[in-house]
């Protein structure tokens, strides 16, 4: 299905493998390159407003205008979304800064970026896979200085979640100055005494949309919730922990290095949390608004 399946390049509709840019491309050559993943419930996209804010504050952080308006961006997700109807997806998108004769540190001047995006389905959701909950290790913050920036410059987060799969877990939480700070592709939340604690906002960490509507859910069915640092070792103690991103949702840390978190399986509050944002997502796909815009 997805070699069926039109990516969008540079203002064209164009089949999957002949969506291509040149070898000199900067993005291809440097990373210089910005990203967002946006998920699309029932063929209907996500919170597009939080991602293309977020899309141009990483685009401004590498010095970098949008080259398309937000309502040509959200046209775009929707002819792409449409190709699979009432599906669950994801709808990656990428500004590149483009490709030049000469390959050179230097930024161009005038930038002519290379802008694509593509859709992939996504499988039903299996609630009995996520009950079980993941594994995780904890493992040294060897990335640069301005993980705030969606930036697909990416190999430290790769190697570290290859580490975590070497040995046998299905993510890493890294630690910075021992302060646990985010996963490669998630952010973090722990349950302590019966508050929800999230990393604050940083140049270290990524400011997560799903991370947000989580916060945006806890606030208004009263859980309370603080952004605050986590230390190491209150992550090792913590009740429950959490990692959330665009495709992972809510996911359940049952075991941390080697040893159960709490009992061992997903805590009650994750249950309640869990249920609130699974009921955000059949809102939208009703066609109801769930905390987009």
């Amino acid at each position: 299905m997805s070699d069926e399946l039109l990516a969008y390049l540079n203002g064209e509709y164009l089949p999957r493998d002949q969506a291509c840019v040149p070898i000199t491309d900067r993005g291809l050559l440097f990373g210089d390159s910005v990203y967002e993943v946006i998920p699309a419930y029932g063929g209907l996209p996500f919170r597009v407003r939080h991602h293309l804010n977020r899309l141009d504050r990483s685009l401004a952080a590498i010095r970098m205008h949008n080259p398309l308006a937000h309502r040509q961006w959200q046209a775009i997700f929707e002819r792409l979304a449409q190709q699979l109807p009432g599906q669950d997806q994801s709808i990656y998108l990428q500004v590149t800064r483009g490709a030049y004769p000469v390959r050179n540190h230097v930024i161009p001047d005038p930038v002519v970026p290379n802008v694509l995006a593509f859709t992939s389905a996504n499988p039903p959701r299996d609630f009995a896979k996520a009950q079980r909950g993941i594994k995780v290790i904890t493992l040294e913050d060897i990335r640069w200085h301005r993980c705030d920036i969606k930036a697909t410059t990416l190999l430290a987060n790769v190697l570290a979640r290859a580490q975590a799969s070497e040995e046998g877990a299905d993510e890493a939480i890294l630690i910075r100055d021992g302060a646990a700070m985010e996963g490669t592709a998630s952010n973090l939340f722990i349950v302590s005494n019966g508050l929800l604690i999230t990393p604050p906002d940083s140049a270290e960490l990524l400011p997560g949309i799903t991370r947000d509507l989580v916060l945006e859910l806890a606030g208004e069915s009263g859980v309370p919730f603080a952004q605050a640092a986590i230390g190491a070792a209150e992550l090792e103690t913590a009740d429950e922990v959490w990692l959330t991103s665009s495709t992972r949702e809510i996911a359940a840390v049952v075991e941390l290095n080697g040893r159960p978190v709490g009992s061992g399986a997903p805590g009650e509050l994750w249950y309640r949390m869990d249920a609130l944002f699974q009921a955000c997502k059949e809102r939208l796909r009703s066609g109801a608004e769930c905390h987009d815009d």
